[in-house]
């Protein structure tokens, strides 16, 4: 049975680790495991939750494993009919044609019915494996629904994203098609003794000893050429990565004229990839010439040890020498697809161990149980709260906060003192270590997420587009709603008048990532988007930095219709934008330093004075 190719894995450049997640330690271990090689006890573990993966669909796996029994045994049929058709043909004018045609009759039938069977056997390996890895990544997108967003967040995405997509191929093709693969060749090589044995026990003898050589020499190569193969990986993943970083950095390459150091870093990485692919290529490619010859030899000690026998003792025949030289090739051919098989599936078995990382990860805890949170007032209130990303280093400590309904609560301060992490414990994406936030009195850890966030709207300062129509982006939250609607939150937003100039308005397709927008309308399109949902409280966190000074001014306005009579936290670095909020609070190391309107703060000529000045100082 031939074998699909692996797919070559494509390098994903990974975004760097917070240094304040608390799992930086676990993701170490990941990428450790790449290096490590596995115990057999592992493997074994491994190989066990594999098949796990599969268990809905063995039944066709079954189907497979049995076809390929047929399938082997009519194969083998076939060189026993051809020696006996041989024999047939005694000499010159004696020919018997009748019993020559019914083997031969004999060996078109098993050719038919082995052709059948692996027609069988390689259609439901492929469905088997196909309905396998659509369930592994439907498992892998369930769970990253289910763990904390802190798991997320200390995860690079790409190799999150590899882990999916590659990692699952791999897995799917060095180990569940692989199944099938083994055992063809397992069955094919003792089925070929068994047969040889049969026939007769000398030349079995002769192909027994000399074919485990060339599984021997493709061990050795193979081993050899391990190490270079892993160098480059490396190397193409020097390559990648300093590619994606010229291609997505080309303006200021050019802009500081670049191109020529850029070329020359490009030309030593390249070459170094090339000296070590080729050495790699090299030695691998020595397997299957150095195995050939090794069954080349097989089969000329066969023709001559069976013609030795013929003429000596007589008691072998053309045909049966000739059956035995088919034989010869079919028990060799096992050990060479073998001693590659067991390379991918060590490979495959590694991509396990790095698929199971994200599979055993802890769910967020479930809070099905909890009552929804009601229709509320918007009042907040947070006491008492500590937080930190990890043990070592402090962030927010001893926070309290009280906040009316309808008030707006603007958050500054420098960057990393803690707004956006007061917003991520407000809308429950990370829970406090100490202390207790309420809404309406009500802890927000005894209701559910979903009922909490449903009561936000919020608006980032990270657009979020989806590939879609307009129209379809700005429904996100609510599906259902009416093409009046939408274009009245487009309105209030700002946003209707640059849709209407496109060719087709609220039906334009949106490419991905919102590639054929500027950054100002993909985020008008997210403002649009929290229009539509109208919610009790909102949260904007720097919602107006991507948008030009008149078009800001336009969308203060539509914001202070929304936020009438709303809770709204608003997080600013641009200070104008906040002189209307009831309350400002300044943050310095996680905690609040100074409190008060725009007027008292800047009275105090405290830190919120210096802040506000150092933007507006002439120059």
């Amino acid at each position: 049975m031939t074998k699909k190719d692996i797919k070559t894995s494509k390098t994903l450049r990974n975004t760097p680790l917070e240094e304040e997640s608390p799992i930086v330690s676990e993701i170490q271990t990941i990428n450790s495991v790449k290096k490590k090689k596995l115990s057999f006890k592992q493997a074994l573990k491994n190989a066990k939750l594999i098949i796990q993966f599969g268990k809905p669909y063995h039944n066709y796996l079954y189907i497979a494993l049995f076809a390929i029994l047929i399938q082997t045994f009519f194969e083998l049929l076939v060189p026993i009919y051809t020696g006996r058709a041989i024999d047939c043909i005694v000499s010159a004018g004696e020919v018997d044609f009748a019993l020559m045609g019914q083997n031969l009759i004999w060996v078109s039938v098993c050719i038919l019915i082995n052709v059948i069977f692996t027609w069988v056997a390689n259609y439901f390996t492929n469905v088997y494996c196909f309905k396998s890895s659509e369930h592994m990544r439907k498992l892998i997108f369930e769970k990253f629904n289910k763990v904390p967003l802190k798991f997320l967040d200390g995860n690079a995405h790409g190799d999150l994203l590899s882990r999916m997509i590659n990692d699952v191929d791999l897995l799917t093709d060095g180990f569940l098609e692989g199944i099938s693969s083994v055992t063809n060749g397992v069955v094919t090589i003792i089925a070929t003794l068994v047969f040889m044995f049969v026939l007769n026990i000398p030349l079995a003898l002769v192909v027994l000893v000399l074919t485990p050589i060339s599984l021997i020499i493709a061990a050795y190569i193979a081993k050899k050429s391990y190490k270079l193969f892993t160098q480059q990986a490396k190397n193409e993943g020097d390559l990648n990565g300093y590619l994606e970083e010229l291609i997505s950095g080309d303006k200021l390459v050019m802009a500081f004229n670049y191109q020529k150091t850029a070329l020359e870093n490009f030309e030593k990485i390249n070459q170094n990839y090339y000296k070590v692919a080729e050495k790699a290529e090299f030695y691998s490619n020595l397997s299957n010439p150095a195995t050939r010859f090794i069954n080349g030899f097989v089969y000329i000690m066969v023709a001559f040890v069976g013609s030795f026998l013929a003429i000596t003792s007589g008691g072998i025949s053309v045909g049966l020498i000739s059956s035995f030289l088919s034989y010869a090739n079919s028990f060799g051919k096992p050990f060479n697809e073998l001693s590659s098989e067991f390379t991918e599936l060590q490979a495959a078995l590694a991509s396990c161990e790095r698929i199971f990382m994200i599979l055993d990860a802890k769910d967020e805890p479930m809070d099905n149980n909890l009552p929804d949170l009601a229709s509320t007032d918007g009042n907040v209130s947070i006491r008492n709260v500590d937080f930190s990303y990890n043990t070592k280093q402090n962030l927010i400590q001893n926070f309290n906060l009280e906040v009316k309904p309808g008030e707006k609560i603007a958050i500054v301060g420098p960057t990393g003192c803690g707004k956006t992490t007061l917003i991520n414990l407000l809308m429950r994406f990370y829970d406090v270590n100490s202390g207790a936030i309420l809404i309406d009195e009500t802890d927000i850890t005894q209701v559910t997420r979903r009922s909490l966030r449903n009561k936000y709207g919020m608006v980032l300062q990270e657009t979020w587009i989806f590939s879609g129509t307009i129209r379809e982006n700005i429904a996100y939250g609510k599906p259902n709603a009416t093409d009046e609607e939408i274009k009245e939150a487009a309105i209030k937003a700002g946003a209707d008048d640059f849709i209407n100039k496109l060719t087709y308005g609220y039906a334009t397709k949106i490419t991905e990532d919102g590639g054929n927008l500027s950054a100002g309308q993909k985020q008008l399109l997210c403002i649009a988007r929290v229009m539509l949902l109208k919610p009790p409280m909102l949260i904007l966190d720097e919602a107006t930095s991507n948008i030009d000074t008149r078009t800001e001014l336009k969308i203060q306005d539509a914001f202070n219709t929304l936020m009438k009579n709303r809770t709204s936290f608003i997080v600013a670095h641009r200070l104008s934008t906040i002189k209307n909020a009831d309350k400002i609070l300044v943050m310095n190391k996680g905690n609040v330093i100074e409190q008060g309107t725009h007027l008292e703060l800047l009275e105090k000529k405290g830190f919120y004075y210096h802040l506000y000045n150092s933007q507006f100082a002439k120059i």
